[in-house]
């Protein structure tokens, strides 16, 4: 029951028992007068009647206006008091209490914003202690995200059940589709708390896991595991599985077995436990462009083999002839000599066509990277002076300048310059210039010596590159196209010298970023949560949980205008995943949606979303399947989240997809924290838990602010005895926003 209800009930017996008291005495009194007082009395009294009336409404009116003033004044004042002192205590240690109502009461507001000041002095006073006992700790979990953001490997690690508890960005990489791909997530699948069962055959691993254990059983000292396994996009992967072991146990000869942990072998007495998995660390390497490399390399290998033995059979044959009878006619020995002689030809044609595909192929072996040039020069002067015995020397070098290079091939090219010049030439020395000019980088290799004519530049162009005893299938004009750069000839006849300038393209002096950029100021994404390894796999009842357990998806809907039935269409859609409550800002979906319909010229001021934004990108229809995908498995979360449901529910017949997760809403939630507050948008909700709101009226940035509240409002309910899922929903469906609808 409410306070306003209470006020009613309250105010009407007030009432009641006045007029009763006061029609009792008038009764009384006026049975003990003589008759002739009575007559007396009602002479004077008739005339009246109507005046003793209103004068006694006016009084009970006035009375009544007194009681609500003193209720709001000192009760309602009071129950305001307690729900925000219930904030300070629960939420936020920063609110303040607003002096209003009775002197009383706000003397009383202002004792309470004096105690929380002391308060948070104190607990700011007992954090800084426990973040110094903790940092070392604390250290440990950055180097190791730090570690895990710089390996070039994927790498993934979930508890027993599959639950994924660390990975990093390159896994995410790795596991998901190309963005571009029929159904893509953007990595969606991969996240904290997933399965990894979504994006890896439960058997591969199950076999996996099972060779692993075999191993621990026969105390082999290899206990990994590895598998091919194919992504979505048809990318091969590689995988090496290692275990994750739980704490030994050493229990006593009297401990009950029952009491070992999760997963741990229950030993004999005395016995010292053996050790148990409870985990799997997965590394991953994308191996099908070297898979593609081989496949190519063995057909070209099994089709050069195949197609020569014809050739080699008509060779010998015609050689043993001629060797057989070496008496043979004239007309006859020049038939076997043109048989040898085309089948050469013919063999000489399929070596070269074998070598020219396979240099196809080598093109691309080696990717393109970020390298500082001094790096790239430094390596080269290396080479040339081990392997040529050619002086070399850095004359002016631009140590800031970065290349994207094929650093093995990049190095092959210089390095077969210079011994073309040092073979045809003579030259003894070679130097090297780096600079930049615009966005190219000139590498100069200079020589001082005779000039090369455009013809034999143009020749060494051509030719395959062999140097220092190493042959390459490639050619200096493959290596300058892979990099799209350009090489020319200059002659320096003032300074009467000559060099070769490569022409390349500058890169950002940074390393290459992977995937989602930071927000929100944060150093690096945290793609780690170790408490999983200690959380149950999450069963079906989801009511009889705990809303601390539970994994949530916090939602939000961008809108061509308010009213879903009538046509309106979603044009954004955010959403963000909470879990072992944590919100996990880097798993985060974000998609502008083709309406195909004009937006409302109030909804486009609110979130800023045009009718040009949305050209080109995808329909309902694509995005909802992936959105589903992204929500699966998890409790939704929103605010006034009717809204937005109500959109996704006038969709399922069109799409095919249903979201049938239970649904919790910060809207009715705050209803029933704090009744007596004037207002439950998400802004003032944000304000009174200390919640900063950033990117509003964004469907990715409203779900962020929502989900930061609803964590704040989880110890809330718990103090109001709201514990599980179904608490939550039984206690929203009760306040007065539940019974709107769209």
């Amino acid at each position: 029951m409410n306070a306003t209800v209470k006020l009613l009930l309250a105010l009407g017996a007030f009432l009641t028992l006045v007029l009763g008291l006061t029609l009792l005495s008038g009764f009384a009194l006026y049975y003990d007068l003589e008759p002739a007082s009575k007559q007396h009395i009602l002479e004077i009294l008739a005339p009246r009647v109507q005046l003793i009336l209103g004068l006694g409404v006016l009084g009970l009116a006035a009375l009544g206006v007194a009681f609500v003033i003193a209720y709001n004044l000192y009760v309602k004042g009071a129950l305001r008091v307690a729900e925000e002192l219930h904030i300070i205590l629960k939420a936020n240690q920063s609110h303040r209490i607003e002096p209003a109502g009775a002197p009383e009461v706000c003397l009383l507001a202002q004792r309470v914003n004096e105690l929380a000041q002391h308060n948070e002095a104190f607990a700011r006073d007992l954090e800084a202690k426990v973040v110094q006992a903790k940092s070392s700790g604390e250290e440990e979990k950055h180097r190791l995200a730090a570690l895990m953001s710089e390996l070039s490997q994927g790498v993934l690690v979930c508890n027993i059940d599959g639950r994924i508890l660390l990975y990093n960005e390159r896994a995410r990489q790795t596991l998901g589709a190309p963005p571009n791909a029929p159904g893509a997530t953007s990595g969606s699948l991969i996240g904290l708390g997933r399965s990894i069962f979504a994006v890896i055959d439960r058997s591969l691993l199950a076999h996996a896991l099972e060779t692993v254990q075999s191993r621990l059983e026969k105390s082999e000292a290899d206990l990994n595991a590895q598998f091919v396994t194919a992504t979505r996009a048809g990318q091969l992967i590689r995988v090496q599985m290692a275990p994750v072991f739980a704490a030994r146990v050493s229990p006593s000869r009297d401990m009950d077995p029952a009491g070992a942990g999760d997963g741990a072998q229950a030993p004999d007495s005395g016995v010292e436990a053996g050790p148990a998995i409870s985990g799997f660390v997965m590394t991953l390497e994308n191996i099908t462009r070297t898979f593609e490399l081989e496949t190519t390399r063995d057909m070209l290998l099994q089709s050069f083999t195949e197609g020569s033995r014809a050739s080699l059979a008509n060779i010998r044959a015609a050689v043993e002839t001629l060797t057989d009878y070496p008496d043979c006619e004239p007309r006859q020995r020049d038939r076997f000599i043109r048989v040898i002689r085309e089948e050469v030809r013919d063999l000489s044609g399929k070596l070269d066509k074998t070598t020219q595909d396979y240099a196809d192929s080598l093109k691309t072996r080696w990717p393109l990277e970020q390298m500082l040039g001094t790096d790239i020069i430094e390596a080269a002067r290396r080479r040339i002076e081990s392997r040529l015995g050619l002086a070399t020397k850095a004359e002016t070098l631009d140590s800031s300048l970065w290349i994207k290079a094929d650093s093995y091939t990049l190095i092959q090219a210089l390095t077969y310059l210079a011994g073309r010049l040092q073979e045809e030439f003579n030259i003894r020395e070679v130097r090297f210039n780096l600079s930049q000019q615009g966005r190219l980088a000139e590498l100069d290799i200079v020589w001082s010596g005779p000039r090369i004519s455009q013809q034999t530049v143009y020749d060494w162009e051509m030719d395959t590159m062999r140097a220092g005893g190493e042959d390459s299938p490639l050619t200096l004009r493959d290596v300058t196209e892979r990099h799209d750069a350009e090489i020319v000839f200059i002659a320096d006849t003032p300074r009467q010298r000559a060099l070769f300038r490569l022409l390349l393209p500058v890169a950002k002096p940074v390393r290459p970023a992977l995937g989602v950029p930071l927000r929100y100021g944060e150093s690096r994404p945290e793609f780690y949560d170790f408490d999983l390894f200690h959380q149950a796999d999450q069963s079906p009842e989801l009511d009889h949980l705990p809303l601390t357990k539970l994994t949530y998806t916090v939602i939000d809907t961008e809108t061509t205008g308010l009213n879903p039935s009538a046509g309106d269409e979603i044009v954004s859609l955010g959403a963000v995943r909470i879990v072992n409550n944590r919100l996990l800002r880097y798993e985060t979906y974000e998609q502008l949606v083709d309406a195909r319909r004009p937006i409302g010229s109030m909804s486009e001021t609110i979130h800023g979303i045009s009718l040009e934004m949305l050209r080109g990108q995808p329909t309902i229809e694509e995005v909802l399947p992936q959105f589903h995908e992204f929500c699966d498995d998890t409790v939704l979360v929103g605010h006034n989240a009717a809204f937005d449901m109500r959109f996704l529910q006038l969709k399922e017949r069109q799409t095919g997809v249903r979201f049938t997760q239970p649904v919790l809403d910060t809207l009715l939630l705050s209803e029933v924290l704090h009744p007596n507050q004037e207002s439950h948008t998400l802004e003032a909700i944000a304000a009174r838990l200390g919640v900063t709101v950033v990117a509003r009226h964004t469907a990715l940035g409203d779900a962020l602010v929502t989900g930061e509240v609803f964590l704040r409002m989880i110890p809330l309910l718990a103090a109001r005895g709201i514990g599980t899922l179904r608490d939550a929903r039984e206690a929203a469906q009760k306040t007065m926003h539940a019974k709107v609808e769209y």
